[in-house]
């Protein structure tokens, strides 16, 4: 017989983690993410019916109007792979397309050095950089047809700024010229976008622990060398995700170049957005329109694929900064 006051008796079943008590009753931090993972995913709902509807939706009616003949009033009709053939064999498409890679990739040459360092400037503890920080900003807050219209104005040979203030150089015909006017346009659009890119950037430099250039700097390594050394190794994942949005974001543009050039002189500056434009509400094409809209749409998922892919696995980030 068993003798029930000398203890509890051994069973031969140990008590699991998750069923021994807590202190104060606090549930097992297991059993509480798990009660938290509930009302997170609904909480993503409505920006996942958001997204259906003004992304997928729209994606798919697009790429239906593709295969149709459409004058944006009348009746659609179906039209087969006639669009398709009409623009791939269009000769214009190619120079279309290479003036869109060349301010893709111009833009990005300019703007990612730039926003780097300003990044790197604005991420220091001084008081006059946050006053620095606000003023690099304002350009983004202004719309692109705004900025364009203020450009031309300034750029204007008889009546610009060149002409009031009577410095020869800026009396050229900045938008009359083909080089010229590309060159307007990428200035225009790095003078815009850094100080988005240079905010990211600087994000990105405060994450760095200051326990690195505290180390560099007792081995005898200057600014410079803790730039190169430190600093952008430490940006690869910021770097990856700031030229993403440059040269996904390169495909969408269409106002600033319209109101600044309007694909002009000729077709210098005419990328697939604007044709896409012209096509669809100039020449009341939607069904050849469509399908420049579904190659932006590829060229920009095959960048940001590759991006990422080049990017690599982010799983190893880094650290978090002081």
């Amino acid at each position: 017989m068993t003798d029930l006051s000398s203890g509890p008796v051994d069973t031969g079943w140990a008590d699991t983690p998750a069923d021994l008590p807590r202190p104060g009753g606090r549930r097992p931090r297991m059993t509480q993410a798990a009660g938290r993972a509930g009302p997170v995913a609904w909480m993503a709902i409505p920006a996942l019916v958001m997204f259906i509807v003004f992304g997928v939706v729209p994606l798919f009616g697009v790429l239906f109007l593709s295969f149709t003949q459409w004058d944006g009033l009348g009746p659609i009709n179906p039209a087969g792979f006639d669009n398709w053939r009409s623009v791939l064999r269009d000769p214009s498409l190619p120079h279309t397309v290479f003036v869109t890679f060349e301010i893709m990739i111009l833009s990005w040459v300019v703007q990612t050095p730039i926003s780097m360092l300003l990044g790197t400037f604005l991420a220091g503890r001084q008081r006059y950089r946050g006053f620095l920080a606000v003023l690099f900003f304002i350009p983004l807050l202004l719309s692109s047809a705004a900025i364009a219209i203020t450009y031309k104005a300034l750029l204007d040979p008889n009546f610009g700024l060149g002409a009031g203030l009577k410095i020869g150089f800026l009396t050229q015909d900045w938008l009359g010229q083909e080089d010229l006017a590309l060159a307007v346009v990428i200035f225009v659009v790095s003078w815009q976008f850094i100080p988005f890119h240079s905010l990211i950037y600087q994000g990105g430099v405060r994450q760095i622990p200051i326990s690195m250039y505290e180390a560099a700097s007792i081995d005898g390594a200057g600014r410079v060398r803790q730039f190169f050394s430190i600093t952008v190794p430490q940006l690869k994942y910021t770097i990856i995700t700031s030229s993403t949005l440059i040269l996904v974001g390169s495909l969408t543009f269409f106002d600033l170049i319209f109101v600044l050039t309007a694909g002009g002189p000729g077709d210098a500056t005419r990328v697939l957005a604007l044709d896409m434009y012209k096509r669809g509400f100039q020449a009341n094409l939607m069904g050849p329109a469509s399908v420049i809209a579904v190659l932006l749409v590829l060229i920009g998922l095959a960048l940001a694929l590759l991006l990422r892919r080049l990017g690599g696995s982010t799983t190893a980030s880094q650290q978090e900064g002081a």
